[in-house]
């Protein structure tokens, strides 16, 4: 299974988990919470969120800014990780591109000795996705801390109410464009490759798809994530020419 095919199935998966929540039926959270996914997940969330935002004057975007960085930061070494994945990949494209033009006609071949390629140099074409697998619990538990926690759900931040929809669909746009940014960023080995080539248009259009439908916060969240990405991206590695290299002193 690519990279791109795996990619599209969880976020698909993440479309119809989030489209069939129904939290606003459920009991609110709070501290006396039971089980494993509202107890360790959904309560530090909403509790993360209402405390920074308390620190902030009761500024409940800035909450959910800070939770996101803290968040980030947690999954940092996988992002690392994704990036270093990106620029190995990218420093195969020549010989990935030479497979492709001698097996043209045989595309199994030429999978196949593009796989070899990678075993050979120690390069695992899925590990990009390992930091979005970890991350759709995240963005699941951050919906149910958002409607279940009447705080957050309420509050108004610039033109939204963070637990509805953006009326003017301005955050989803955002989100889909700051998702397409960073994937170019972190994608540059996607370069000749047409299947992932699609995938960086494909991408935004389904976080946008998915941004529409729900309440701001999450899409809020989304798009802090991605600016996080992009910074993080842009201190770890340099653009010089038309390729991301590592700044002098970065081991692989």
């Amino acid at each position: 299974m690519s990279r791109r095919t795996l990619s599209i199935i969880m976020l698909t998966m993440l479309v119809l988990v989030l489209s069939g929540c129904n939290p606003t039926t459920a009991a609110p959270i709070g501290p006396d919470a039971t089980g494993f996914w509202d107890k360790y997940l959904v309560y530090p969330l909403s509790w993360l969120i209402k405390e920074s935002a308390l620190i902030l004057g009761n500024n409940y975007g800035f909450g959910i800014l800070v939770a996101t960085v803290i968040i980030r930061l947690i999954v940092l070494p996988l992002m690392v990780k994704q990036i270093k994945s990106s620029k190995r990949m990218q420093e195969l494209q020549p010989e990935m591109q030479k497979i492709r033009e001698k097996h043209k006609n045989d595309p199994q071949k030429a999978q196949q000795e593009t796989m070899a390629l990678f075993q050979k140099n120690g390069v695992n074409p899925l590990a990009g996705c390992l930091p979005m697998l970890v991350q759709m619990p995240i963005l699941i538990a951050f919906y149910h801390a958002i409607i279940r926690t009447e705080e957050i759900k309420t509050q108004t931040f610039l033109w939204l109410t963070l637990g509805e929809k953006d009326p003017f669909y301005i955050l989803p746009i955002i989100a889909a464009v700051t998702t397409y940014l960073q994937s170019k960023m972190m994608g540059q080995a996607t370069q000749g490759n047409p299947q992932m080539q699609m995938m960086l248009i494909m991408m935004p259009l389904m976080i946008l798809a998915i941004a529409v439908t729900l309440p701001s916060a999450l899409s809020l969240y989304w798009v802090y994530g991605n600016l996080f990405t992009i910074v993080q991206t842009y201190f770890l590695y340099r653009d010089k020419g038309n390729k991301l290299t590592p700044k002098e002193g970065t081991s692989k």
